[in-house]
């Protein structure tokens, strides 16, 4: 037996199946949290925008247009509620100031060739790359997530995020031309 689509578990989560929600939640979870941690730059934090997603996915079955992926349409709740984190986080930033770097919480899988001091530069590395994503700004963040981590097509990021596909190209280019600039630095050759 195939088992169901997305679109027919949201069909019938709406119709108050607790168990496909709970399917479609498994389903979706593990990519919507690496898509939030690289888009809020902490891992906790991402793990509540997820939470907040399904929350908010939950409440809004009804309005699911089961013509649309609904893994799409759960990416532009989930990229939603990271921005509304993100306008908390640069509140908080106005009225108590900056704080120390927060932990990335990205997860390492250390090469087992590696020496202790290449892994130490490679965490390091992908730690700068997270802060440096998290900079970005929204505008340019998403677009970049969706397509480059998440793996999916200009047209399909468009559509989550509601502006055009060259809109999407072109935010793509300048959050990658940013990130190249900030991360300059750390791709020169040691002497």
């Amino acid at each position: 037996m195939t088992p169901p689509d997305d679109a027919d578990l949201a069909r019938r989560a709406a119709a108050g199946d607790d168990r496909a929600y709970a399917e479609l939640m498994s389903r979706h979870k593990d990519s919507l949290h690496r898509l939030l941690r690289r888009y809020l730059g902490d891992a906790e934090e991402a793990q509540e925008a997820v939470h907040e997603a399904f929350i908010a996915a939950w409440s809004a079955l009804s309005r699911y247009d089961p013509a649309r992926p609904f893994g799409a349409w759960l990416r532009t709740i989930a990229v939603n509620k990271a921005r509304d984190r993100g306008r908390r986080r640069a509140f908080r930033r106005l009225i108590f100031g900056d704080r120390p770097p927060e932990d990335t919480g990205a997860r390492h899988h250390p090469d087992p060739a590696a020496t202790p001091d290449e892994v130490l530069v490679r965490q390091e590395q992908i730690a700068l790359l997270d802060r440096a994503i998290a900079r970005l700004p929204d505008a340019l963040k998403a677009p970049l997530l969706l397509t480059a981590l998440e793996g999916r097509s200009q047209q399909e990021t468009a559509e989550i995020l509601g502006i055009s596909v060259k809109a999407v190209e072109t935010r793509v280019y300048r959050a990658r031309r940013i990130l190249a600039e900030a991360l300059e630095p750390m791709l020169q050759p040691t002497s």
